[in-house]
């Protein structure tokens, strides 16, 4: 079977796009992971989506997957590992050693955590080592935790895992967090949190579950003998049972690298109206591409214009 178009990733671009799609009355398939993406992982209270004061992110992935079911978009749970194009097809290669047609594509895959990249790290992902303070916030109920980054995600994370820790450490790269004032509010409100700036997390240690976690305090001068480590003075050790890793995203696009241009931090490089990449019929929503801003409405509202463009591609094509 050729499809009219296939949607990789179902996070909000995703979603939306199918959506429309599935209006047009577009042959349409859908091939990612999981339906939500980072929402329904990530996203602890959303308070910025229109129509919702207040709603969760695995709440708001319920409302996404319940839309494709009303909308019968067909979704296929797997991987895609390889795309390209053979004449004025496009072939979507998968984990499932499965492949799939398509006259048009759409990639809105997202961005997936990025790692501290530091000693210790992937020995206790799972451990200790986290990425995701909504998944496993409930586990360190009543222990002493860390959040690595000072963003708004970071102060999120926080700000759910102070529901269930005794205190948290937030470390900041730069002499200041980076997270709106409100979000830093409502942490500090909590009472568990100590805020440490200008620090660079150096390793994590522990056996079998994580234990310490030893930064570098980067704005504190150097008083030591000579010969003595220039470092030696400004480590300084944290004693904790977990580690939230939140400073930010590398978008999963590797598996397009024939077919598309990229920024120099691996963003899809898209046209600004229609979200077109340099192949013709091959579109890229949301935080994968190179737009500014990544925030859910944004992805969403780029998966709908993405979704009416590829529309506007079939029908130049089929003509």
């Amino acid at each position: 079977m050729v499809y009219d178009l296939i949607i990789i990733g179902a996070g909000p671009a995703g979603t939306s796009a199918a959506v429309y799609a599935a209006r047009q009355k577009l042959k349409l398939l859908i091939i990612s992971k999981d339906v939500g993406g980072q929402v329904a992982k990530k996203a602890v209270d959303i308070e910025n989506y229109p129509g919702f004061e207040k709603i969760s992110g695995p709440e708001l992935s319920d409302l996404f997957a319940g839309q494709l079911k009303k909308n019968e978009v067909e979704i296929v749970l797997d991987e895609a590992l390889k795309i390209e194009k053979t004449g004025e097809k496009f072939i979507i290669s998968t984990s499932q050693n499965k492949k799939y047609e398509a006259l048009s594509l759409l990639i809105a895959t997202g961005a997936d955590p990025r790692p501290l990249e530091v000693p210790g790290e992937k020995e206790f992902i799972g451990k200790g080592v986290s990425y995701c303070a909504l998944c496993d916030g409930p586990i360190f109920k009543g222990k002493t935790v860390a959040v690595v980054g000072g963003g708004n995600s970071g102060f999120e994370s926080a700000s759910f895992l102070s529901n269930y820790v005794k205190k948290i450490y937030i470390l900041e790269f730069n002499e200041a967090p980076k997270a709106d004032k409100e979000n830093q509010e409502l942490v500090r409100k909590s009472g568990k949190a100590e805020i440490i700036t200008s620090a660079k997390v150096l390793k994590i240690e522990g056996g079998p579950l994580v234990k310490s976690l030893t930064y570098q305090k980067m704005d504190e001068p150097a008083f030591r003998p000579k010969g003595y480590p220039a470092s030696a003075d400004k480590e300084k050790k944290l004693e904790i049972e977990g580690i939230f890793v939140e400073i930010g995203y590398s978008p999963a696009t590797a598996f397009a690298k024939e077919l598309v241009d990229f920024s120099d931090r691996d963003e899809i490089k898209v046209e600004t109206e229609t979200y077109q990449t340099k192949t013709p019929g091959l579109f890229a929503a949301g935080d994968c591409n190179q737009g500014k801003y990544k925030q859910i409405v944004t992805a969403a509202g780029e998966g709908a214009k993405a979704a009416l463009a590829a529309y506007e591609y079939l029908q130049k094509t089929k003509k």
